[in-house]
């Protein structure tokens, strides 16, 4: 008795947990379950470009290998700096705001960027990033290469999972 009805509230969570996955699916846009190659996004007042990794590559290439608080290992970064990302799209604001896909962002001045630093890997040990390994894109700064670049301003402009770029001019 008290085991058949205990059993009935057990399938019948189940069967609300199933019905609960089935429709948070089928609420997925179809453009998140496609595989895209992914893209930086850069927006500079009303008008938006779209820099998938083919672009990014194309752009001069930085590498170095670095410690990070993020990562177990010295690890090696390699993509474009922002210096020549935004040299490359002509910026002429005074900020970049930088946005994770889970809209965490941070702004960095553009007189606080250099020809060495902040990078926009592209890659990590020689391979993409998915979302789940910080990736597909991330600001890092050589951290292994001076007590400048270790400062906790540094670590909060370490923007991963960056997903755009907002130019500001305030």
């Amino acid at each position: 008795c008290s085991s058949d009805l205990d059993h009935q509230m057990f399938m019948s969570r189940i069967t609300t947990y199933t019905l609960a996955l089935v429709a948070a699916v089928l609420v997925i846009p179809p453009s998140l379950l496609a595989d895209t190659t992914p893209s930086l996004r850069v927006q500079i007042e009303d008008t938006v470009i779209d820099l998938d990794l083919q672009q990014l590559d194309a752009l001069p290439q930085t590498e170095f290998t670095t410690t990070t608080i993020w990562t177990d290992d010295e690890v090696h970064f390699s993509g474009v700096t922002l210096h020549d990302l935004l040299e490359h799209i002509e910026v002429r604001g005074t900020q970049v705001k930088l946005t994770a896909v889970n809209d965490y962002a941070s702004t960095v001045p553009i007189q606080d960027v250099t020809p060495h630093a902040p990078l926009i890997p592209t890659r990590l040990d020689g391979e993409t990033m998915s979302v789940r390994e910080k990736g597909p894109f991330w600001v890092i700064y050589p951290f292994d290469s001076g007590a400048e670049y270790r400062t906790e301003i540094n670590f909060t402009r370490s923007v991963w999972q960056l997903v755009s770029m907002t130019i500001l001019d305030e």
